[in-house]
């Protein structure tokens, strides 16, 4: 029987878990936080917040995966109504629909961009400048980088044809992103898996393979690996709760800049207490710039969208996240050039920074995979086309 030993209980280390316990394996899992979950861990409170995933897309191999194990739980629709409030911001205004422009790459038909172009001059190219950056920077929404429009080319059209794709492929667990981590962390513990919770590991253990599935920046001092190192995006977070008002928009879409401010109990009104509201911003910004002026770009989208907020706010937090939004491929490189899954000397790498595909967190689920077959030694799995 294989013993494994998991570093990290976030959704990588979780996936990773109940995937070896499934196969046979006594898997020890050592989390140093005092719950699981990791970034994608739910705020306890009135105000339930997450800092990481929001949604899970049903595009990806997760979805059919947490489905089949009845861990994606109920889910909460965005009422067809909220869903017409989505507004745009485009040269200063709000507006219902994006250039007409952009919509060219939107299509289907639309050629595919390639690896070694950045997605401005190839968008540019296809569609003119103004729907070029337009598309840009409606992209941050799955991107989280401060110049979308900088990144590889075919890394940002799939992103951008994921996020816009009809009908929608984000879907929202009731609860938040939590209630899923519970499911999981509780069909882990029914399969044995042993969890550690404030347990963090300086040294890895020399008597079992060990799957490391902590943030990158992490697992390079955990490992000692200055090679362990792949951009990613900075982003300011504005939370806040605002008393109920009609009209209020589902969600701002920033294209004159990256970001985008939803208001996430338009479709789970279990969020926030009654009679209020939850709002939740993200704006990339760029390395040096202060989370001032991140703040100041959150509150330009919420005075379009949504009126007097500053007189209903009943509560509100901000942060910025560093390196935590997931990798980013510049011109030149995809997700195969990413610091590899198997690290060597029975020591493997899970996360959303690491050699995988997929959008969001299905970069950590298949990483996470991928880890345990080579664990398992089944090989790696064909990630080609996942």
């Amino acid at each position: 029987m294989h013993r494994i030993t998991v570093v990290g209980g976030g959704f990588a280390g979780l996936t990773a878990a109940v995937t070896a316990a499934e196969a046979g394996a006594r898997v020890t899992v050592y989390e140093a936080h005092h719950t699981l979950g990791g970034r994608a861990r739910t705020s306890d409170g009135p105000y339930r917040t997450n800092e990481g995933p929001h949604a899970l897309y049903n595009g990806g191999p997760h979805w059919t995966w947490l489905q089949r194990r009845g861990l994606i739980g109920p889910l909460a629709p965005l009422p067809p109504l909220e869903a017409a409030r989505l507004r745009l911001r485009h040269h200063g205004v709000l507006r219902r629909t994006p250039p007409f422009s952009m919509l060219k790459l939107l299509r289907r038909s639309a050629s595919q961009a390639p690896v070694d172009q950045d997605f401005l001059t190839w968008a540019t190219e296809e569609a003119g400048e103004e729907a070029a950056r337009a598309a840009a920077h409606y992209s941050a929404v799955a991107l989280f980088h401060h110049d979308p429009g900088s990144l590889s080319a075919a890394f940002v059209q799939e992103r951008l044809r994921r996020a816009t794709r009809l009908p929608p492929e984000a879907h929202y667990p009731r609860g938040g992103w939590g209630a899923v981590i519970d499911r999981m962390a509780a069909r882990a513990w029914n399969l044995g898996v042993r969890m550690e919770t404030l347990s963090r590991v300086d040294t890895l253990p020399t008597d079992t393979p060990v799957i490391v599935a902590t943030s990158l920046d992490a697992a390079r001092r955990l490992l000692g690996d200055d090679s362990l190192t792949w951009p990613s995006g900075r982003t300011v977070l504005v939370d806040l709760a605002v008393r109920t008002r009609r009209g209020d928009a589902f969600a701002v879409s920033d294209l004159d800049a990256p970001g985008w401010i939803e208001r996430f109990t338009a479709q789970d009104r279990t969020l926030a207490p009654a009679g209020e509201q939850l709002l939740q911003g993200q704006i990339p910004v760029a390395p040096g710039v202060s989370r001032a002026e991140g703040v100041a770009r959150a509150e330009e989208l919420l005075d379009l969208g949504f009126p007097g907020w500053r007189e209903r706010t009943t509560w509100r937090r901000e942060a910025v996240a560093q390196g935590r939004t997931g990798a980013v491929d510049l011109p030149g490189t995809s997700w195969r050039d990413r610091p590899a899954v198997d690290r060597g000397d029975g020591v493997y790498l899970a996360g959303d920074q690491v050699a995988a595909p997929g959008v969001l967190s299905e970069v950590s689920f298949n990483s996470a995979l991928t880890a345990v077959s080579l664990v398992l030694g089944r090989g790696a799995l064909d990630l080609k086309h996942a």
